[in-house]
């Protein structure tokens, strides 16, 4: 798995700060353009959790700034949550989700390895899997997804 900064994507800036001082952050965007039109996807996170409120504050301060980026297109824009079961498509999202389960598939032992998310960086993701703590570098992971079942206590 590959650990990307949110730097790369260039419609990063305008929203960032918006979103910041909402009190969320940025987990994935994506940005497309079908002519004339530009259709944007951008997923938000916070620890407290997401609802259809922080979806709609999100959505009603950054939809100006896309339509000063795209004069004259027609904007589609969609603010979504992670979800309880997202599939993490970039290292870069470990270090959002720490304190949340997590479930990922390794390379090097050809099996899945479940815990909760105890520290991430930008070379590796520490999971803390009962009274254990498994280092896990980023490119032994082949995919991983969130998993709500690791944070309930059995």
């Amino acid at each position: 798995m590959q650990f990307s900064t949110k730097r790369d994507n260039p419609f990063i800036d305008p929203i960032e700060t918006v979103v910041t001082g909402l009190g969320m952050c940025i987990v994935e965007i994506a940005v497309s353009r079908h002519h004339g039109s530009v259709q944007a996807r951008i997923v938000v996170y916070k620890k407290e959790g997401i609802g259809v409120n922080d979806c709609s504050k999100v959505h009603r301060s950054i939809q100006a700034r896309f339509e000063l980026a795209f004069p004259g297109q027609d904007i589609y824009l969609e603010v979504a949550s992670p979800g309880v079961d997202r599939n993490i498509k970039d290292a870069s999202e470990f270090p959002v989700f720490i304190g949340r389960g997590v479930t990922c598939y390794r390379t090097d032992i050809s099996d899945w390895t479940s815990g909760i998310i105890a520290d991430a960086d930008e070379n590796r993701v520490i999971l803390r899997a009962r009274a254990d703590l498994v280092e896990l570098p980023y490119g032994n992971i082949a995919k991983a997804k969130l998993d709500y079942s690791q944070e309930v206590e059995p």
